[in-house]
């Protein structure tokens, strides 16, 4: 499962190195937390916080990537 994560933080930093869009950072930062949550023992409370943490990455790029209303 780890290798999955490492793979996609490859794909993901190679793709914010070509577009230079500051977007993929949070996605990036999301991998890296899961892939540091997936790694740990299970019952290892650091896991929990990993996941969490992914989580909240998560939220930030979906704030990220709403569409915002039109100015007036």
């Amino acid at each position: 499962m780890v290798g999955f994560f490492v793979a996609a933080i490859v794909v993901t930093l190679v793709q914010l190195l070509r577009l230079h869009d500051r977007r993929l950072l949070a996605l990036l930062a999301a991998f890296v937390l899961l892939a540091l949550a997936h790694s740990r023992q299970p019952g290892d409370p650091w896991g929990r916080r990993f996941h969490l943490a992914a989580g909240t990455a998560g939220l930030g790029l979906l704030v990220l990537l709403s569409p915002r209303p039109a100015r007036r």
